[in-house]
């Protein structure tokens, strides 16, 4: 531990040979228990899981992360997300083109998008916010077979050091916790 960097400012240099960057034999442990039951395969869903998720009976929501269930789309937390309160909105239609979806689904998508923006303000003290989707594997999308909408709170200086060593993200607080804080603010949303 003597040879990571002591101050906010040594974070970037290698503190045994002033050279730039921290070395991943720098950063001893990060713990991060809750991606256990990823790992171990505990918490992976058979098939889509946009469309294996709505599916459950709504007491199972809190389990599944879904937030708001509308007519033709829904709110849920992105179990593996880039930021606290990172939210993804997506249609019930398994649909991989934006082009595809119809016409109310995609209008119900974009209202609850706009909702899910200014919960995240209110609740979450969010300062900014990334609204996008990922359409395709070369964009970036994970689930290549289903669209859905990102809604990612942002506020300034929520990236650090951690980012720059690698794919890694450091997130402050549980799922389940915020789940329970955003809950409330998605009762009122009539779409």
């Amino acid at each position: 531990m003597e040879d990571l960097p002591q101050r906010v400012g040594d974070v970037g240099r290698d503190a045994r040979h002033d050279q730039p960057g921290v070395g991943v034999e720098d950063l001893q442990r990060l713990w991060a228990p809750w991606r256990f039951g990823y790992i171990a395969g505990e918490q992976r869903v058979e098939g889509c899981p946009f469309c294996v998720l709505p599916a459950r009976d709504r007491d199972r929501d809190r389990e599944s992360l879904i937030l708001h269930r509308g007519r033709h789309a829904f709110v849920v937390f992105n179990a593996y997300p880039y930021n606290p309160g990172h939210l993804m909105v997506v249609p019930y239609a398994h649909e991989a083109r934006l082009e595809d979806l119809d016409r109310a689904a995609s209008v119900e998508m974009w209202e609850l998008g706009a909702h899910s923006v200014g919960i995240v303000q209110e609740q979450l003290g969010a300062q900014g916010t990334n609204l996008g989707m990922n359409l395709g594997a070369a964009a970036g999308a994970g689930i290549t077979e289903h669209l859905h909408l990102h809604v990612v709170p942002r506020w300034v200086g929520d990236t650090n050091f951690i980012s720059v060593v690698g794919a890694a993200r450091v997130l402050p607080r549980a799922l389940e916790e915020m789940y329970d804080e955003l809950l409330p603010a998605f009762a009122d949303v009539d779409a």
